[in-house]
């Protein structure tokens, strides 16, 4: 369905997702497509959407609600984020249930990433918004370090040790990269292109 990997310290943060995704029709038949998973919101904050096809059209409906509000720092996108994309699940999952039987293919998380410059002691953020509690509900929750969905605890481990020893993103970058190369040899719902970003204080930046 998707991989996501996000991890913070104190010199920036790195993400990655891959680009596949699957979705079905009313008879039930599976169609494989390429999506972009990691969306630029500001020149301070991105979000990854993992699991069905919409979430990339979320993220990018959130992204112009960001730039209409002017918003920037991770706090402000978050705070405004959670609503925006709650609502935006939920009318998803209403009109899926009215022609399709609830399947985990509508399952939807996000990633969102950032920067604040108000924030001296904790300039770099993430956070998951998920189902927490109860479909279609969507709820926020701080990542301390290291985070992936689905869960790769061996490589989570290793980075949440770089991230403790405060490496250099390009120690972390390559982790993740390796992270993400090896699920892409071994699952069969991983598939590139493969996206990757890091945020420091200059900003976003793309990786090649």
């Amino acid at each position: 369905m998707s991989q996501l990997i996000a991890v913070r310290n104190a010199n920036g943060i790195v993400v990655a997702a891959d680009s596949k995704a699957l979705d079905s029709d009313t008879s039930g038949n599976i169609t494989e497509y390429s999506i972009n998973r990691l969306i630029k919101l500001s020149d301070r904050t991105a979000i990854l959407a993992g699991g069905a096809v919409a979430g990339e059209n979320m993220c990018r409906a959130l992204k112009e609600f960001i730039a209409e509000e002017r918003l920037r720092d991770v706090e402000a996108v978050y705070t405004a984020a959670l609503p925006f994309l709650a609502s935006e699940y939920q009318q998803f999952m209403r009109k899926s249930c009215e022609v399709l039987p609830f399947d985990p293919i509508h399952h939807i998380h996000f990633i969102l990433a950032g920067y604040s410059g108000k924030n001296k002691r904790n300039p770099f953020q993430l956070y998951l918004l998920w189902t927490k509690k109860k479909l279609p509900q969507l709820d926020g929750d701080e990542i301390s370090a290291a985070f992936s969905v689905p869960r790769l605890i061996r490589l989570e481990h290793s980075l949440n040790q770089m991230a403790h020893s405060d490496a250099s993103l390009e120690k972390v970058y390559t982790e993740v990269r390796l992270g993400m190369e090896r699920q892409a040899e071994i699952q069969e719902d991983v598939a590139g292109p493969m996206a990757y970003a890091v945020i420091t204080r200059d900003g976003f930046q793309r990786k090649e």
